[in-house]
């Protein structure tokens, strides 16, 4: 095994709630809520980085996907359906059946497969999109997690990345809000001194072997009840875009 950066208590966390992935009224209901609204994002960049057109058939076919901290799958499959060959990747073992036979129940081929980015980065694997979605809250160290990341792209690649921003608006909106208050998520679920800034988080994506090249708001309307991508409003969560320019 190579050097680690999963957090086992982060990854306990997730191991007690894994069946309850495909449940859009359980304990991954924000996440249910913010689907729609990541994938607006994740498929406008790949369809921009890799000049595909989001009408045609299977406009990912011949694209390499690696959804890493796939939990249930809940994008790993749109990706599969929009014709990419995907791999699933965690490092909560009781995560992977669960995937797995949602996917078999779906008629998706998706490879899923308990490991590590650190791991999959030793073993040589490389992708043409990594995403890395609400994962970089919950590891060790960070730089090193994300240099792994970065090995696992091509030259070219494409990684998405999202998690939540440190202020104190963040700490009301996500602990407070959503695990106290609304109760979408079981207390404990994140630590806000693990949250990053995003200028910290481009610091860090460079540093890395990356170059940020996009970075938006998810934002949640209390009228409507659901969530759209802001150009300035990154205050609690948001998302970035890289690219990996050439081998390192």
């Amino acid at each position: 095994m190579s050097v680690s950066t999963i957090d086992p208590s982060e990854i306990a966390k997730f191991e007690a709630m894994a069946a309850e992935w495909w449940d859009p009224h359980g304990k991954f209901k924000p996440l249910h809520m913010l689907n729609p609204c990541r994938l607006d994002y994740i498929t406008g960049q790949i369809a921009a980085e890799f000049d595909r057109d989001l009408a045609g058939p299977s406009p990912f076919a011949g694209l390499r996907v690696l959804d890493i901290g796939c939990g249930g799958g809940l994008l790993s499959e749109p990706m599969a359906r929009l014709g990419a060959d995907v791999v699933g990747a965690d490092a909560a073992e009781r995560n992977i059946p669960v995937a797995r036979l949602h996917a078999e129940q779906e008629g998706l081929e998706i490879d899923y497969r308990h490991t590590t980015a650190e791991d999959m980065a030793a073993a040589g694997e490389q992708f043409d999109v990594v995403l890395n979605m609400e994962v970089v809250e919950h590891v060790a160290d960070l730089l090193a997690y994300l240099t792994a990341c970065q090995r696992l792209l091509k030259p070219g690649g494409l990684m998405i990345c999202s998690t939540l921003n440190r202020n104190p608006k963040s700490y009301v909106m996500a602990i407070i809000g959503a695990e106290y208050v609304m109760r979408w998520l079981p207390k404990g679920t994140h630590d806000w001194s693990k949250f990053i800034t995003p200028d910290e988080l481009y610091g860090l994506l460079r540093n890395a072997g990356l170059e940020p090249v996009d970075r938006k708001g998810f934002v949640f309307n209390k009228l409507t009840w659901g969530w759209s991508l802001s150009e300035r409003d990154m205050s609690v969560n948001y998302v970035t875009a890289s690219v990996k320019r050439s081998q390192w």
